[in-house]
């Protein structure tokens, strides 16, 4: 057996270990299992699997958000040197949760170098992403992990949903590209997308996948040639288009319109419902601000604390 082979060995068997732990102690926390199954109703997304409980895009992660009531995973994806689709905010190893595989830490200065398209699956699996503290989320729980593929978070998350029968949540995949960024950190949007919906099609997980971002290119890619798949267009604050010329640009109508908060108006809120689209406001981290917008009418909101709900 290679090297190669005995870490991803190791790293799976780790995982099925340590799952079994917090699956049981998740259950045991868990309080109102959600009665919904394959609806869209008031959707609380669990941003980057819940950033602020634990290590941001894990396994453990996630699975710790379907117990605390998480209806729909949130989490980007960036894709590596030999085409693999793995779990990352960022196309590098960001240097504020990074250790290297000698236990030494990563310059921000340097840290684009950590280039994840130029690395293959077998060198990212090496890095630690769980155990470095954060001074922004001091309560979030350390938890020695790599940057997981994306078919093992689908394959863990179904067991878990299975075993302790619970209704599959959806999955909000991120798909970040940037046409200054094309070939040299992601892959242009057609073959990315490609790369994403091949593992979305192998895990039968069609239903249950939005695909969301925040260029236009992508989501055109998607609605032309998955038409079926849920898409969400991702706004930021500073975007001062309004809301119809967006739609104009875009070419159709979304499935799911996820604005930064600030943007949140009734207005907004109206102009949504009467084409029949959904929105869903980011990042809050507040639960009297989730219940105020839940009060104005909006249809979820993505917190990085799932526990909130």
């Amino acid at each position: 057996m290679s090297d190669v082979h005995i870490l991803k060995f190791s790293i799976m068997r780790y995982f099925i270990i340590m799952f079994a732990g917090i699956c049981f102690l998740s259950a045991c926390k868990s309080s109102k299992i959600p009665a919904e199954n394959n609806k869209m109703v008031f959707d609380k997304e669990a941003h980057r699997g819940g950033l602020g409980l634990m290590p941001e895009n894990s396994l453990p992660t996630m699975i710790n958000a379907v117990s605390l009531g998480a209806t729909t995973l949130e989490m980007g994806v960036y894709i590596t040197k030999d085409k693999k689709v793995i779990l990352s905010h960022e196309p590098f190893f960001n240097h504020a949760i990074t250790t290297k595989p000698d236990g030494s830490y990563i310059d921000e200065k340097d840290e684009r170098n950590y280039n994840l398209y130029q690395m293959d699956y077998s060198e990212i699996v090496k890095y630690d992403v769980g155990m470095k503290s954060d001074p922004q989320f001091p309560d979030r729980q350390k938890i020695r992990g790599p940057k997981p593929l994306l078919s093992d978070v689908f394959k863990f998350v179904k067991e878990f949903m299975t075993r302790e029968k619970r209704p599959y949540p959806f999955f909000n995949i991120e798909i970040n590209t940037n046409p200054a960024t094309d070939n040299i950190f992601n892959p242009a949007p057609g073959e990315f997308v490609e790369l994403v919906m091949q593992v979305v099609m192998r895990n039968d997980m069609k239903k249950q996948v939005i695909i969301q971002s925040a260029d236009m290119r992508t989501l055109q890619y998607l609605h032309k040639t998955y038409p079926k798949i849920k898409t969400s267009l991702l706004v930021n604050a500073g975007d001062r288009n309004s809301f119809r010329k967006q739609l104009t640009d875009l070419g159709f109508e979304p499935t799911i319109y996820s604005p930064e908060q600030a943007l949140v108006t009734s207005n907004l809120i109206s102009a949504c419902h009467e084409k029949n689209i959904k929105i869903i406001p980011w990042t809050i981290n507040d639960k009297a601000k989730i219940e105020s917008l839940r009060a104005m009418g909006v249809d979820g909101v993505i917190t990085d604390y799932p526990n909130l709900f």
